[in-house]
Formats: structure tokens, C-alpha cells, sequence
């Protein structure tokens, strides 16, 4: 498993603009990289137990974790409709992340994936994703169970196409 504060620390560190990575955000963006790990190396990233919430996956332990790192800071502003928003800020640009090659790969995948996508699209997003679309609300996500249940639909899936073709 990864430390948490690297995994954020990168994110901050290379996301294009990360003035826009608000805390629901980041939260979802850290899930699609324990989801897109479970999927293709039947582990996580981190060590989140992942719970369906009425705003879909989410945990407090992201943004604790961010409360209590030094490199950070929460500040409150207005957003567009002038609803108060909490902003994530680094502090400490020249703060180093430690973490394995394959993690860098998956988090630079979900950065590249979501960037381009406006509020409503993201959500839409991770909500598509077979654990959300699996599980009921305020239930637990194991990704690591959920990920083998996916991979086998879309082995059989895939074998069954190449099956007709024949």
C-alpha cells in the first residue's frame, strides 16, 4: 500500500490546474485510482475501506489525512453561484512524493482521464463505474472483490464475442 499523503501530493503536484481540485474532487479522483489498481493488479492503492455514501464513494480519511500533512491547507471561498467551498491548497511546492512506479502510471492515468472533464461529466464518470452501478447506497465497496467480479464478467464477455466470430 501507498501512503496516502504521497498519492495526494502527487495528485497536487501534477494535476493541470489544481486550483480545481476540490475535496469531493480529489476524494473521487483517489477512488478511480484504488478502482483502476483493483482492476488491474487486484490491489489497491491505498488502504481506504470505500463507502457508498448519498454522494457516492466517499471517506473522511482523504481529507483528514490532508488536515494533518503540512504541506496543505484548507481555506474557504465562494464558488461560482457563490455557495461557500473549501479549497485544498499546497503550501510546499518543492515537497517530494515517494511512490512506486506502477502508482505514478495510475494516477497520471486517472489525472489524464478526468482533467478534461466538467463537473457533471466526472460525476457521471464515477458513477458508471461497475462499483457504484454493483452496490447499493451506504453499503461498503470492496474493490479487490468487485474488481475479480468485473474482470470475470469481461473475460467472459470477451470470449463469448470471440466465440461468435467464429
Amino acid at each position: 500500500m501507498e501512503n496516502l499523503n504521497n498519492i495526494i501530493l502527487f495528485l497536487f503536484k501534477n494535476y493541470p490546474n489544481p486550483l480545481e481540485l476540490s475535496k469531493a474532487r480529489l476524494v473521487k479522483m483517489v477512488y478511480l485510482a484504488d478502482w483502476k489498481s483493483a482492476i488491474t493488479y487486484g490491489n489497491q492503492l491505498t488502504n481506504i475501506k470505500w463507502f457508498y455514501n448519498h454522494y457516492g464513494p466517499y471517506v473522511n480519511e482523504i481529507i483528514e489525512s490532508i488536515r494533518s500533512d503540512e504541506n496543505f491547507e484548507l481555506e474557504w471561498i465562494s464558488n461560482s453561484n457563490g455557495e461557500p467551498k473549501e479549497l485544498i491548497k499546497l503550501k510546499n511546492n518543492k515537497a517530494n512524493y515517494n511512490l512506486e512506479k506502477k502508482t505514478k502510471e495510475i494516477l497520471k492515468f486517472v489525472i489524464d482521464a478526468t482533467y478534461p472533464l466538467y463537473w457533471s461529466d466526472f460525476i457521471n464518470l464515477v458513477y458508471s463505474t461497475y462499483p457504484i452501478k454493483k452496490s447499493t447506497k451506504y453499503s461498503n465497496l470492496d474493490l479487490i472483490e468487485l474488481g475479480k467480479e468485473y474482470k470475470a464478467l469481461h473475460t467472459t464477455t470477451a470470449i463469448s464475442n470471440a466465440d461468435l466470430d467464429t
